[in-house]
C-alpha cells in the first residue's frame, strides 16, 4: 500500500523525470506474472545478491502489488474535484498539507474497496510463495497430503482456511468502508 501510494503520487507529478520512470515501472510490473517475478527475484537476482526466500517473497509482492495499487491511488486522487485542492490552498495550506489533509482523505472513501480487493488478491496469491520453499498454508498442506495420502481432506482444509481469511479481511474492508462513508446531505 505504501509503495502504491508513493508511486501513485509520483505518477501525478508534473516532473517527467519522476512521472515517466514510475509509469514505466507500473506498466512493466503489471505485465509480468507474479510467479515469474518471484522466480526472478529469488533465483535470478539470487545469483548476485543473497537474500532469504521470505525477503524475496516480500519484495516480489511489494513491487507487484505496489504497481497495481499505484493506479488505484492515482485514480482516487484524480477523482477528487480539483476545486478541493484549490480551496485548501486558498485557506493557506501548501501543496503537501492540501494533499494529506484534504485530498487523500476524500480519495480514501472511493479507493477503499479497490484497496480491499487488491489486498484480498494478494492474500490468495501468497500460496505462490510455496515455490520458493517458504512454508505457507499450501506448502504445509501439500507436505501433509503427500505424507498421509489425504489429498481431498487436506486441500479442502487449505481452501477453507483461505476462505476464512478472505472473509475476515472482507469484513475489515467493509468496516473501513462504513467508517469512511459520508452521509448524504
Amino acid at each position: 500500500i505504501v509503495v502504491g501510494l508513493l508511486v501513485g503520487l509520483g505518477k501525478l507529478s508534473e516532473n517527467p523525470y519522476i512521472r515517466v520512470p514510475l509509469s514505466f515501472y507500473v506498466e512493466v510490473l503489471r505485465g509480468i506474472p507474479l510467479l515469474v517475478l518471484l522466480f526472478y527475484i529469488y533465483y535470478a537476482l539470487g545469483e548476485f545478491i543473497h537474500m532469504p526466500a521470505l525477503v524475496a517473497a516480500v519484495a516480489g509482492f511489494g513491487f507487484s502489488y505496489g504497481a497495481y495499487m499505484a493506479d488505484v491511488f492515482r485514480a482516487g486522487i484524480e477523482a477528487v474535484p480539483k476545486e478541493q485542492g484549490e480551496a485548501a490552498r486558498s485557506l493557506g495550506m501548501n501543496e503537501k498539507q492540501a494533499l494529506f489533509q484534504v485530498i487523500l482523505p476524500q480519495a480514501l472513501r472511493t479507493i477503499i474497496p479497490a484497496i480491499g480487493n487488491q489486498t484480498l488478491g494478494m492474500l490468495k496469491d501468497t500460496s505462490l510463495v510455496s515455490v520458493l520453499a517458504i512454508s505457507d498454508i499450501l506448502r504445509v498442506g501439500n507436505e501433509y497430503a503427500t505424507k498421509h495420502f489425504n489429498y481431498f481432506e487436506t486441500y479442502t482444509y487449505v481452501a477453507l482456511t483461505y476462505l476464512l481469511l478472505t472473509l475476515l479481511l472482507s469484513r475489515v474492508v467493509q468496516n473501513l468502508e462504513n467508517r469512511f462513508r459520508t452521509e448524504p446531505v
